[in-house]
């Protein structure tokens, strides 16, 4: 297959070109040679792996988890127990922010029933809590 432009691979991997060049900073995706031209001759199975980088980002995954997955996949004796393991702990990470998410969520919605929106501003339940008044601690 040809080598691709940076245009052409940001367009068939479903990304902007500055998605490219910041992979290529973070070093999840090799630095492509140039032409003569100056232009990045980047492989054809590029865009797969920048379609890879991004779903896994979609699912949770850090670059730096991204990075490993990636270099599981080219490790040929790599077990899956392994990829399995580092999505567990992304599970379970996730499960641990839905549980921070639903303890915010029950919090504000105390401090929605607290305040009626009819006080001042500097009397306001939602404000007196944010601004750490002690009284307020109790509504949370």
């Amino acid at each position: 297959m040809a080598a691709l432009r940076t245009a052409e691979v940001a367009e068939q991997a479903g990304v902007n070109v500055e998605t490219l060049r910041f992979y290529e900073r973070k070093g999840i995706l090799p630095e492509p040679p140039r032409r003569a031209s100056g232009y990045r001759e980047y492989p054809a199975e590029t865009v797969e792996r920048v379609r890879f980088i991004k779903r896994a980002q979609e699912l949770g995954f850090s670059l730096k988890e991204v990075q490993d997955l990636l270099d599981l996949r080219q490790t040929a004796r790599a077990k899956a127990g392994r990829v399995r393991k580092v999505a567990e702990a992304k599970l379970e990470e996730i499960d641990h922010k839905i549980r921070d998410l639903e303890a915010m969520k029950k919090s504000l919605t105390d401090l929605l029933c607290a305040c009626d929106g009819q006080k001042t501003v500097a009397s306001c339940p939602i404000i007196e809590s944010l601004s750490g008044c002690p009284r307020c601690r109790d509504t949370e």
